[in-house]
């Protein structure tokens, strides 16, 4: 079975971030092996006022352990302020270091103006880099006024998602050629 886990970092409940996300994940495509999670930061929120992991409740280990055990993570944000938020990042901060070590990542970002663009090169890529993650090579930023109803409207918006989308589809076959060879070993 492999894991796909999309996060969205959005305190707003419904976002834009979470629209693109999931949109992201359905693009991903519905093999019968593949079992989709969705972590919502703004689901979290009641329990996020921790310290440390010892202190987590059941919610938060449930969705630190997806995000650790995933074979692909999707991890979306919107930009405030010049970078992800401050809870997505508590959230990271609980994760056992090694956890994400190697795990492809595909980079998603929202922000109110172009200006926010390199978030995703100064600011997430370095995050997941700490961990030792894969990102993978195309990050997608998206301003607000590409997302209509939930929906990303905007044609070249959609060809860098799609984009994207082939870049991770192409890791998961990767990842379940490794599975596949380790099972038989």
């Amino acid at each position: 079975m492999l894991r796909i886990v999309g996060v969205t970092g959005s305190v707003s409940s419904p976002s834009r971030t979470r629209a693109v996300v999931e949109a992201t994940l359905a693009r991903i495509g519905d093999a019968p092996d593949v079992e989709r999670t969705l972590i919502d930061i703004a689901e979290l929120l009641p329990w996020l006022a921790i310290r440390c992991r010892d202190e987590a409740s059941p919610p938060i280990l449930h969705a630190l352990d997806a995000i650790e055990s995933a074979d692909l993570l999707i991890v979306g944000t919107p930009v405030y302020k010049g970078s992800y938020t401050g809870m997505l990042k508590h959230l990271f901060d609980l994760l056992n270091y090694p956890a994400l070590f190697k795990t492809p990542v595909g980079l998603i970002a929202v922000g109110g103006s172009d200006r926010h663009a390199l978030v995703i090169e100064h600011e997430l890529r370095p995050l997941f880099g700490f961990f030792g993650a894969k990102t993978l090579p195309t990050g997608i930023f998206l301003s607000d006024k590409t997302i209509e109803g939930g929906r990303v409207t905007d044609d070249a918006a959609n060809a860098r998602l799609d984009h994207l989308v082939g870049e991770a589809v192409h890791e998961l076959e990767l990842v379940r050629l490794r599975k596949a060879k380790a099972s038989t070993n």
